[in-house]
């Protein structure tokens, strides 16, 4: 009656973690630092952009992104990378990115691959959408663990041949959730020649790109574009959740190859569920404004300071490049987000709820996940309790 191919889904992070903690009570006051949902201030004039529009709520929306949306995100794109984008072919706005992450595989992902069935591969730890896209399609998933011997980044060009050649699309998350970890040029060069070498997309989830310390991270469709490399070869995805504190509006964007973004439109032709109007007025708005996004990336710059300060003589401890978390190694994850929640009321997410097990073990087992969304008073509160409880 129903689907086999859901029935094995692993627990979702946050019902496990419910399930882990709640039965508990807290040693102290509550401090969530699990959820990367950003609590900086977003732009005050967004709401006056909605409440302007808010005609526009009685209109089906165009399906691709209003024309004024398409524009100013292609020239968010040449602005940030150098790379020009036609705003009728090669982008279309997301109803938040998890949607394209999603669709994209429904939409471009082959039935078969040399003759089998498809791999698509996706770091470990990973963003579930990436695994849950690849068992809809009926691919094999692929979990490449990204641990410090890698740079916190999936080694594809580990894997042997056959699993390579039978690979439709790779995931890649730069900079990395939940390990801050980026993906440098060189990177993406070696990436982006296995993906032409064995014939694979690779699906750029950037979501994290504009939270960054010093050096804004290198995009990989600019890479691409330097290598000319094909030019359905990789497609990106992008969202104001984190780079403007919005994830409430569901704004976000794909942009690739023509021939791909037609395949992709043509599915949201018939599933999809495009931005109302009166968000997609506020979202071009967004991404012509940088001022806030600047003063959004001071704000972490204090906390990453503050994480430096309070863990920089951890033994592992990786100060994060970018991205608003912190991946601190601990000896089981589990364990000691227990051990916090019961004597401080700190919430943090264990790194395997994260990751899969593999043959190589479970690459999340023993970090925690911790989220610095807060404000700056709130955080250094938390990361001082995890220091005195953890690390002491």
């Amino acid at each position: 009656m129903f689907p086999e191919r859901f029935s094995n889904l692993p627990a979702y992070a946050f019902p496990r973690l419910r399930a882990l903690l709640d039965v508990h009570e807290p040693g102290g006051p509550v401090i969530h630092m699990t959820i990367g949902e950003p609590k900086h201030a977003f732009p005050e004039w967004i709401t006056q952009i909605i409440a302007d529009h808010a005609a526009d709520f009685g209109r089906y929306p165009p399906n691709e992104g209003s024309a004024g949306l398409r524009a100013a995100m292609c020239d968010w794109v040449q602005n940030r990378y150098g790379v020009t984008l036609d705003p009728d072919t090669q982008i279309m706005a997301l109803n938040g990115t998890r949607e394209g992450l999603y669709n994209a595989a429904m939409a471009l992902c082959p039935e078969t691959k040399a003759g089998q069935r498809p791999v698509v591969l996706t770091p470990n730890p990973f963003y579930q959408v990436y695994m849950v896209a690849a068992i809809s399609v009926t691919a094999d998933p692929v979990f490449v663990n990204a641990t410090d011997a890698t740079g916190h980044l999936p080694d594809f060009a580990s894997l042997p041949d056959d699993v390579l050649d039978r690979t439709a699309i790779a995931y890649i998350c730069s900079p990395a959730n939940p390990q801050g970890a980026v993906a440098d040029e060189d990177y993406w060069q070696t990436v982006i020649a296995l993906a032409e070498k064995h014939d694979f997309q690779i699906f750029a989830d950037e979501c994290y790109s504009e939270i960054y310390r010093d050096t804004p991270p290198t995009g990989a469709l600019q890479v691409a574009r330097a290598m000319g490399a094909h030019p359905e070869r990789v497609v990106i995805f992008h969202s104001l959740s984190k780079r403007s504190n919005l994830p409430g509006l569901r704004a976000g964007f794909i942009a690739g190859g023509a021939d791909s973004i037609a395949r992709v439109k043509q599915l949201r032709n018939y599933s999809g569920a495009p931005l109302p109007l009166p968000l997609q007025h506020a979202a071009e708005a967004v991404w012509r404004d940088e001022a806030h996004v600047v003063e959004n990336r001071r704000l972490y710059g204090e906390k990453y300071a503050l994480a430096d300060r309070f863990f920089g003589n951890v033994p592992g401890y990786m100060s994060p490049q970018a991205g608003f978390f912190l991946w601190l190694p601990v000896e089981d994850g589990e364990a000691a987000a227990l051990k916090l929640w019961q004597e401080t009321g700190v919430r943090v997410l264990p790194g395997a709820y994260l990751s899969r097990d593999t043959a190589d073990g479970n690459p999340g087992k023993g970090y925690i996940r911790v989220a610095m969304v807060a404000p700056y008073d709130e955080t250094e509160q938390g990361l001082t309790k995890i220091r005195d409880c953890l690390y002491a």
